[in-house]
């Protein structure tokens, strides 16, 4: 993979650290987006870090120039602004001046699709979301939105629970529900680097769990 390098938002949070083992245990080159990179501490001649935040277009396409595929593990901050669905249009407007195709992003299985069939746990989960956190939930939704309105190779990657390991165990996957209540770290950044090879999810929102 030396000459295919991805594009990293939010490989500072700790699934965002796994994916991004995973992608220089295979040999990628990654430029990384941190808003603190006196912080960071891994080190790797395969990383190349760009200073700035999810939300600023400029630092976004600072990121993502000289890339092939961006993934973007960005989570919501407490007491901070909504970021999913305004990073992902300063994704795609990057990714459209850039001619890249390839974006790969995680969300909770709270986001809605015309294409579920959500069983009671994932739709009870679902409406715990909805009324706890409703800003958050509509950013997501709204992510969601923009990304079937685009033309990239989008997956939108949906977790449950996320324990926050290194363990690989074994990842179920289905389009219509989420089938486990938790997911290793391990397995979502195993399962994110893997669909740089795989068009089997291209425009689709696979749920992954761990049984």
């Amino acid at each position: 993979m030396k000459n295919h390098r991805i594009a990293l938002l939010g490989g500072g949070g700790r699934t965002g650290k796994l994916v991004l083992y995973h992608l220089i245990n295979q040999g990628y080159q990654v430029k990384c987006l941190l808003r603190n990179p006196q912080k960071y501490q891994i080190e790797s001649p395969l990383i190349e870090v760009v200073e700035g935040d999810a939300l600023n277009p400029v630092a976004v396409k600072t990121l993502i120039q000289g890339c092939q595929s961006v993934i973007s593990t960005v989570g919501q901050r407490k007491d901070e602004p909504l970021v999913a669905s305004q990073a992902t249009l300063n994704i795609l407007e990057a990714m459209a001046e850039l001619k890249i195709k390839r974006y790969v992003l995680l969300a909770g299985l709270n986001v809605d699709t015309p294409f579920d069939n959500k069983g009671p746990e994932t739709v009870a989960a679902t409406e715990w979301m909805k009324m706890t956190y409703p800003a958050i939930h509509a950013d997501r939704q709204k992510t969601y939105s923009i990304l079937s309105n685009s033309d990239v190779d989008w997956t939108l990657v949906r977790v449950p629970f996320i324990e926050f390991t290194e363990t690989e165990g074994e990842t179920v996957i289905s389009l219509d529900d989420c089938l486990g209540s938790k997911i290793s770290a391990g397995c979502i950044a195993s399962f994110v680097v893997k669909l740089l090879t795989d068009n089997n999810y291209i425009k689709m929102s696979p749920f992954i769990a761990n049984l």
